[in-house]
């Protein structure tokens, strides 16, 4: 895996009408991102998670080595479904531990992240296909990756990578059905624009909370994430729209979440 010497920034360039649309759909993604951390592993220390730039970086390069050296096994074993969890499972710990995030939230990924997350992308999709039975706790581990490629990858690349994260997390809520991996799924799916089906998933999750404040509470979130979705499909058809008004021709912004910045160079081509 190659490792670049600048770090990405996500950044925007929001001038026009381009604004509203911009800040709308990165506040729903970035909603989107807290949840499903908090409903899936509960509140996270982000310092405990990212120490230092120097362990980062060892921690990094350790996961890389993994999967080169898992790569080369799947080359002489290319049926092996087990290599291929080894290897997305590698590639996704060598992602998260290229990525910083900033006490404002902003996450700042090294080019050897990007590229981590594009090839786990990849590795998921060859696992998925090489097994019956995907592990759960793997889909886990991939759900926020797609989250996260949803945030930095061009515009076109945003509703996919929410329908991969969403596809992901029914695999943990239909393997491990709790009030959480449903609850999780339920927000994924409402962002997937899959109204009807995210309902009737909320309709089980509360079958599983213990409580009526519970169920009272979790319907309440779920009418504000609709009303959120409802911006966010917004948003991306007036993206669609401009980007048709542009004959095709590149826009000043090609990602209505930003792009992985100037400071890095170029955004993703997930």
């Amino acid at each position: 895996m190659a490792s670049g010497g600048k770090d990405h920034r996500m950044v925007f360039d929001i001038r026009g009408r381009r604004k509203v649309a911009v800040k709308v759909v990165y506040a729903v993604l970035a909603l989107l991102m807290g949840a499903s951390l908090f409903l899936v592993v509960g509140p996270l220390n982000v310092g405990e998670l990212f120490n230092s730039n120097s362990s980062t970086t060892e921690a990094s390069k350790q996961f890389e080595e993994q999967a080169d050296r898992l790569e080369a096994k799947l080359r002489k074993e290319p049926e092996n479904s087990d290599l291929r969890l080894a290897l997305t499972r590698a590639q996704v710990n060598a992602g998260n531990a290229g990525t910083e995030v900033q006490p404002t939230g902003e996450k700042i990924l090294s080019p050897a992240a990007v590229q981590a997350y594009q090839e786990a992308s990849q590795s998921w999709s060859e696992y998925l296909k090489a097994t019956k039975e995907p592990n759960a706790g793997l889909a886990q581990l991939v759900a926020p990756m797609f989250l996260t490629l949803a945030e930095v990858t061009s515009g076109s690349e945003v509703l996919p990578n929410i329908q991969a994260a969403a596809a992901a997390q029914q695999i943990v809520a239909e393997q491990r059905p709790t009030l959480n991996s449903l609850s999780t799924l339920a927000i994924y799916q409402m962002y997937t624009l899959h109204y009807k089906k995210a309902e009737a998933t909320a309709v089980a999750a509360k079958k599983l909370a213990s409580t009526k404040f519970e169920r009272e509470n979790f319907d309440n979130q779920l009418k504000e994430v609709r009303a959120r979705a409802e911006a966010f499909k917004v948003a991306l058809a007036e993206f669609e729209k401009e980007s048709k008004a542009g004959g095709g021709k590149p826009q000043a912004l090609e990602n209505p979440l930003g792009g992985l910045g100037e400071a890095g160079g170029a955004g993703l081509g997930e």
